[in-house]
């Protein structure tokens, strides 16, 4: 069964830093992994993305902050959050191929 865990979302402050985890199952690791954040009220955003190259692309608000990463020998698809502000505060999605969607997990920045 294709599926996609995220985890590692929660309350931090202005400047802080989380990673979140995409745990990947039923599919190849070897794809494009995307992340995506939906802020309250608001349409859902894309933010990074991985290639099967393991390329990479950052919208232009988190380019420089974040990093996504992949571990091909554990499943696994990361996105690493620094220097984290009110602005990213939402729900961040894993997708692949924005064909398969995870839960979400909360992101709740504090000013």
């Amino acid at each position: 069964q294709e599926r996609l865990v995220e985890s590692g979302g929660g309350l931090v402050q202005a400047g802080g830093s989380l990673r979140l985890a995409c745990t990947v199952s039923g599919i190849p690791i070897a794809n494009h992994f995307a992340w995506y954040r939906q802020a309250p009220g608001k349409q859902r955003d894309w933010v990074a993305s991985i290639a099967v190259s393991g390329g990479t692309n950052y919208a232009d608000s988190v380019r420089g902050r974040f990093t996504i990463s992949r571990d091909n020998f554990n499943n696994m698809v990361y996105l690493q959050m620094d220097s984290l502000n009110s602005e990213d505060t939402g729900v961040y999605y894993c997708t692949s191929r924005e064909r398969i969607w995870g839960q979400g997990t909360q992101v709740t920045v504090s000013s």
